[in-house]
């Protein structure tokens, strides 16, 4: 029979093997009390989840499909130091500020750890849990599973103080390592200010040797130096009061504000209700932190517990916080530490191991978690997201949602290769998100594409008709992805004087080296000379190659060659793959939209030029194009809307408006006289050519009289200077048609306008 526990409080009993199969302590007499431990190699406890996966066996294979050439917006993010409070800089300057916390704010006044979040240590499984008969799990003791020693009490109390220096304030937090606490340092600071400072358990052992190995592995976290990442101070040793086994601390920064998850949590809308932050607020929170990240890998190091937890916004600027799962590049032999919910599969871990694409996979599901109402992002939908069917915001903001799947991508391959690559597509997204959050355009220049070589189907300057939309007339119009300088032929492709295809193809043959840029200029210069054939032979050439199989470009042009082949489908492919490959570009949406209209898919394309048009006013070949498919459905005012907002600096702006003209002038209807008389404000208002001028009134005053013929004189400002009775619309019309005469250069154009004065004229009776 077993005999019951001797633990105060415990009912379990002794098992077979001397220990507790409750509170894992051991019987009276049966060897020495088990010690602290460190967790083996091959488990990770992160801070508040269960292992993530046991030690990685390889490293991330495969290269992964990104630009050639990488360069940045600009960016500006300047530290808070203690001179200094606030600062401009990026997009922070746009959020409201978070103000700087009173440290006493910051310490737990009854720290305890839930029962739901109380787990071992060493294997991670669940301790002082309930009872069988519902008595609170003990707060102390020894794990039943691997018998590793547990406390969830604070080893430190206010007042105490660790190295004779630091003076503690409380505890801030409970970690997978034990409590965090807040000090005050009493080697800094005078009356006036103080200097906080926050201890973090470094590692659970009571080994010297481990302890040792363990500080001098983590003190290259000291010599880490950026705005956007805490400050490492120190590393203490302090006997823990209740056992004088020594407990070990990394000294770190104090940052006094609030974290993201914090933020989250008490994020409201405008009335009042819980809901998820603005979305361009999370997208300006990854695009001030992804350069701490990218810092870290240009150290060679891996974050690898990236989580809103660990993110404190503080006044206008971010700081990382908790270094404690940092880790190098090249290892593949320590602990992995990551929270379920925002770390990659275990299966990955296991096959790949943690890499730069595992970092920034946790950075956009931590976007998600911010953005929506992500349910199930640690169990359902620990490894996916939701359908846009299902999340409104996705549907919404379709860039977002390609931008989440490609930061996320199953394959370490097809994420984003770098954190300064992420970052450039995601200040395109939310360009686009704040252009639609404050109905203003806020577009950027691309660091990828050029500008539109010139707009596609302009409508008819003449006429103000729309001109049917072509596969030739895009493919030639489209922004050219830019070259990259650091490309050996560079200088030779720059010097280049040739106009001629022929005689640029035989320049290429000089060529210093055969280079990816080479290669794509005699793509280009094919497709220019109209060799469709040569040109994909080309592509294909430059695909079987090493540089080739990582180059976006390759998909770019193989959607270019589509639309000059007459085969939208394709282009619509090819366009469509980009996208979602640099979803915060616009040149490939424009692709698209062009090769959505091409294919007969309106609503598509329209949605893409609105898109478009809505965040950057530069692609006039949107505005156009979402005007041609509103107006061709019946939404004639809602494609003038559009070509109004056509700025007056375009210089397709007076083309816009003649557009907008036409559309007030539908042939064969009678039309109400407010259009029509907008249509004459218009042409009055534009410097037109005469004879260009005389044309468009004599259809305004020609439209009005057929107003008044079916319905009767008008009142109010006369049209083109005609009062609108059929005698006054009468004699305006015939003396245009006469200045269209004598402005006419061709013979038979003047005998036209001539016969049609003499027959609009008024009748006389003699």
């Amino acid at each position: 029979m077993n005999q019951n526990c001797a633990q105060p409080g415990c009912s379990g009993a002794y098992g077979g093997d001397g220990y507790c199969e409750e509170c894992g302590s051991r019987r009276p007499g049966t060897g020495p009390v088990a010690s602290f431990s460190a967790p083996p190699a091959n488990v990770s406890v992160p801070v508040s989840a269960a292992p993530v996966s046991a030690t990685p066996v390889s490293s991330p294979t495969g290269p992964v499909s990104a630009p050639v050439s990488r360069p940045t917006r600009a960016t500006g993010t300047q530290p808070f130091t203690g001179t200094t409070r606030t600062r401009l800089g990026g997009g922070m300057k746009d959020l409201p500020p978070v103000p700087i916390r009173n440290p006493s704010e910051a310490v737990l006044r009854d720290p305890q750890v839930p029962e739901n979040k109380r787990h071992c240590g060493k294997c991670g499984k669940p301790v002082g849990r309930r009872g069988p008969q519902g008595q609170p799990g003990r707060l102390q003791g020894f794990c039943p599973h691997c018998r590793n020693r547990f406390s969830f009490v604070p080893s430190l109390q206010p007042g105490d103080t660790v190295a004779q220096r630091y003076e503690i304030l409380g505890a801030m937090a409970h970690g997978g390592l034990g409590w965090i606490y807040l000090a005050r340092d009493r080697n800094v600071g005078d009356d006036v200010a103080e200097k906080w400072v926050v201890l973090k358990g470094l590692i659970d052992t009571s080994d010297p040797d481990a302890i040792d190995s363990a500080i001098a592995e983590r003190r290259f976290l000291a010599a880490l130096d950026h705005p956007n990442i805490v400050q490492i101070y120190d590393f203490v040793r302090h006997p823990d009061p209740r056992t004088n086994e020594p407990l070990n601390y990394i000294v770190m920064e104090y940052v006094p504000g609030r974290s993201l998850r914090d933020l989250r949590r008490t994020s409201t809308d405008e009335a009042g209700q819980p809901a998820p932050l603005p979305l361009s607020q999370v997208l300006t929170y990854a695009q001030e932190i992804l350069p701490a990240l990218g810092y870290l890998h240009q150290q060679g190091l891996l974050y690898c517990d990236f989580k809103p937890d660990n993110v404190i916004h503080v006044e206008s600027w971010l700081k990382l916080i908790d270094l404690g799962a940092v880790r190098r590049l090249d290892d593949n032999e320590s602990a992995v530490f990551g929270t379920p919910g925002y770390a990659v599969s275990d299966d990955e871990i296991i096959n790949h191991g943690p890499s730069i694409g595992s970092d920034l996979y946790t950075v956009a599901r931590s976007m998600a978690v911010l953005a929506f109402e992500f349910h199930g992002f640690s169990t359902e939908f620990r490894n996916h997201l939701p359908s846009p069917r299902n999340e409104p915001l996705l549907a919404r903001f379709d860039s977002f949602h390609r931008f989440l799947l490609r930061a996320t991508h199953p394959d370490p391959a097809q994420r984003f290769a770098t954190a300064e690559e992420m970052r450039e597509q995601l200040i395109g997204v939310r360009q686009e998100v704040l252009s639609v959050e404050s109905g203003h355009p806020q577009g950027t220049t691309s660091a990828l594409f050029t500008p539109e070589q010139r707009s596609f189907a302009v409508p008819d300057n003449k006429t103000g008709a729309f001109t049917p939309v072509s596969g030739h007339d895009v493919a030639h119009a489209l922004p050219i992805p830019l070259a990259d300088g650091d490309d050996p032929s560079a200088g030779y492709l720059a010097t280049l004087a040739a106009t001629d295809p022929l005689e640029i193809l035989h320049e290429l043959k000089n060529a210093p080296a055969e280079s990816p840029e080479v290669r794509l200029r005699r793509v280009r210069t094919n497709l220019a000379y109209g060799n469709l054939k040569a040109a994909a032979i080309n592509l294909d050439q430059y695909a079987a190659t090493p540089e080739g199989a990582a180059d976006w470009r390759i998909t770019w042009w193989r959607g270019v060659t589509a639309l000059l082949s007459q085969q939208p489908r394709e282009a619509r492919r090819a366009f469509d793959a980009l996208y979602s490959h640099l979803p915060g570009e616009i040149a490939p949406t424009l692709g698209l939209a062009a090769a959505c209209e091409l294919d007969g898919d309106v609503t598509a394309a329209l949605g893409i030029y609105s898109r478009i048009w809505q965040t950057d006013r530069r692609y006039i070949s949107a505005a156009f194009g979402q005007a041609r498919l509103l107006a061709a459905n019946g939404h004639a005012q809602a494609a003038v809307t559009v070509l109004d907002s056509v700025p007056p600096t375009s210089n397709h702006y007076t083309t816009a408006q003649l557009a907008a003209v036409a559309l007030r002038l539908p042939p064969q209807t009678v039309q109400g006289i407010g259009p029509l008389r907008d249509a004459a404000t218009r042409i009055e208002r534009l410097d037109l050519p005469t004879d260009r001028h005389h044309a468009f009134a004599a259809r305004i005053l020609l439209a009005c009289l057929h107003t008044v013929t079916a319905t009767g004189p008008q009142t109010g400002p006369p049209v083109l200077s005609s009062a609108l009775d059929e005698r006054s619309l009468r004699l305006g019309l015939e003396h245009t048609y006469r200045e269209l005469a004598r402005t006419s250069p061709a013979r038979a154009d003047r005998i036209r306008f001539i016969d049609h004065a003499n027959d609009i004229r008024p009748w006389t009776v003699t």
